[in-house]
């Protein structure tokens, strides 16, 4: 049986996930979260498209986007294939890196917006990792609450 298609249009805003496979970690140091933003930003190239918040968990990633031209499927098979390539050499491994089919919740109001924001970045305190979002490097909090620049996302 196929899969259901996603619902896309031009403009459309998601909130994507994507964990490691048997929630496996995905990134293993700095090198490896610096690497998928590269990734990331490459891809952005390739597929134009809106970062308005994201969070790379250990296990895990988030995305909140918004697609210009672009299905989130081209944007997202381009990134898991380049970084599933990249960390498997790198780490010596072999076979999925990624559990299943990429998340992709559509965000339909203003409300949801903030919601699925409020979320991402509070996702390294829910995890127990920090006790404030401001304290953690993988995501775009700070550029939110602070004037750091944080040249991966749109946050007009």
């Amino acid at each position: 049986m196929s899969r259901k298609h996603r619902v896309w249009f031009p403009g459309a805003k998601y909130h994507i996930t994507n964990r490691g496979n048997r929630r496996s970690s995905i990134f293993y140091d700095d090198f490896d979260y610096e690497v998928y933003l590269q990734f990331l930003e490459e891809t952005r190239r390739y597929f134009p498209f809106y970062l308005l918040s994201y969070c790379l968990m250990t296990n895990h990633v988030h995305l909140q986007i918004e697609t210009i031209h672009h299905h989130p499927k081209d944007m997202m098979k381009m990134l898991n294939s380049r970084y599933a390539m990249y960390f498997n050499k790198r780490h010596h491994l072999v076979g999925h890196v990624f559990q299943g089919r990429y998340g992709a919740e559509l965000i339909d109001s203003k409300d949801y917006l903030l919601d699925a924001s409020k979320y991402i970045h509070l996702n390294p305190v829910e995890a127990n990792m920090v006790k404030s979002p401001c304290d953690y490097q993988w995501s775009s909090y700070n550029a939110y609450i602070s004037n750091s620049v944080n040249p991966h996302i749109t946050t007009t």
